[in-house]
């Protein structure tokens, strides 16, 4: 159990279970599901934050609940609150004193953590800003800098993704990729499947509490679909054309013709992850 960096194993509670799931180091994983399918609720059990009713969570092998998994993990809310009134560096070398005081002090200063922190959230231009002056963006930038402060191993990130345009999103995907290919576990959630798609390697689908999917991103996303537009779309589907498990394009089109139906275009495209959650609606 060890060698993986996050476990939940059978943990019930909060809404949630029976639940498992594990990390590797290095792997990101995304959780997704419709509102009130328990993502939050996930996260925070895995962060130590809620106690399971049943179950264990571990860290490296370590109880989510030992002080020493708190200097390996790091969390992000969906909703952070910080002091509005101080500065970027006030807020992270607060964070960065209590992280050493936990620590007993060992290991570097407070300042250089700052240092380290600001690097990889992109923050350093604004370390003399105040918190309330900050965009949505950087707000979210400072939540991955305290959540990544000194060195964790694994990030559990809700919703960080979460309102920021494209731009602003593409940065902070490079940066928790960055963070994952020197061997941070992330586990992160989001309400807009389609964030995850270009940064998840594994996906969870979650729905009233319970894992109902799971898989490498690639496998979920590798059906294809083919969408057809005709000219006089007939009342009622024809036979054959809601479900073509196993079917080629060619196929499809064919059966089109069989049916004398007009076809203006067509083309064909991976399915979403989007459309995943969505199936796991309709099949419960």
């Amino acid at each position: 159990m060890a060698d993986f960096a996050l476990t939940l194993s059978d943990v019930t509670g909060h809404a949630l279970g029976p639940l498992s799931l594990a990390l590797l180091p290095g792997e990101i994983a995304g959780v997704v599901g419709p509102a009130g399918a328990g993502k939050t609720s996930l996260l925070r059990v895995a962060a130590g934050l809620a106690r399971p009713k049943t179950g264990a969570v571990r860290v490296w092998g370590v109880s989510v609940a030992d002080p020493a998994a708190r200097g390996l993990l790091g969390y992000a809310s969906d909703h952070p609150v910080f002091p509005p009134a101080i500065t970027v560096g006030e807020m992270l070398l607060y964070c960065a004193r209590l992280h050493r005081a936990a620590s007993h002090g060992s290991g570097r200063t407070a300042r250089s953590l700052v240092r380290e922190a600001l690097e990889i959230a992109g923050l350093a231009e604004a370390t003399e800003l105040r918190v309330e002056a900050l965009s949505r963006a950087d707000q979210q930038r400072l939540s991955l800098a305290q959540s990544a402060l000194g060195g964790r191993r694994v990030l559990v990130l809700d919703e960080l993704l979460t309102g920021l345009d494209a731009i602003a999103r593409h940065d902070l995907r490079g940066r928790i990729a960055r963070l994952a290919a020197d061997g941070v576990a992330v586990l992160i959630t989001s309400r807009d499947p389609a964030a995850l798609e270009r940064l998840a390697a594994r996906v969870f689908v979650l729905r009233e509490g319970r894992i109902v999917r799971a898989g490498p991103l690639a496998m979920l996303l590798g059906e294809r679909i083919l969408e057809v537009i005709l000219d006089a779309p007939p009342p009622e589907p024809p036979p054959g054309f809601r479900l073509t498990p196993g079917r080629t394009v060619e196929a499809a089109l064919a059966l089109c013709r069989a049916h004398r139906l007009p076809v203006r275009a067509s083309r064909v495209r991976v399915k979403s992850l989007e459309e995943i959650v969505l199936e796991t609606r309709d099949t419960h």
